[in-house]
């Protein structure tokens, strides 16, 4: 089971991580938690997914693209299934940071492995990689890069 306090764990890391950072992108970012999250932490933040039932945070019913304007400081995801790698990608063509928890390949490959993929994206890309874990239960191992 998903630990509830994820979102805001995951906001106040991306706080403390990127202090000057004020617009984010929330990809595949469900009904919008830690788009809510991310505003209490003084974040402007915009949440994309396709979901019809969400709370009232800025929310672009859409699923997120490469060739989506680019008007961000940073590209989060939390547990974006299907999206994470589309992350790491739109990052680095718009030369933003990113920072994700990722929960699940979209490949079929297993987690270590999946996580290994993401980090050598990215790297290839010309980004600096780090990974960190938030102290909470399940999938806690984040994936941040930078230029």
């Amino acid at each position: 089971m998903a630990d509830k306090r994820r979102f805001e764990l995951f906001a106040r890391y991306l706080r403390e991580r990127f202090p000057d950072a004020r617009r984010v992108y929330d990809v595949a970012g469900g009904m919008g938690r830690l788009n809510a999250e991310l505003s209490k932490v003084g974040f402007d933040c915009l949440t994309y997914d396709v979901r019809v039932k969400r709370l009232p945070v800025p929310f672009n019913e859409r699923r997120f693209s490469l060739d989506e304007p680019c008007d961000c400081d940073l590209v989060v995801g939390m547990h974006p299934d299907g999206a994470t790698r589309l992350i790491v990608e739109y990052a680095a063509k718009h030369r933003r940071p990113f920072s994700i928890v990722p929960c699940c390949s979209d490949d079929g490959s297993p987690y270590k492995s999946w996580m290994k993929v993401l980090r050598g994206l990215a790297e290839a890309a010309g980004l600096r990689v780090e990974e960190s874990e938030l102290p909470m239960a399940g999938r806690a191992r984040v994936l941040t890069g930078s230029f």
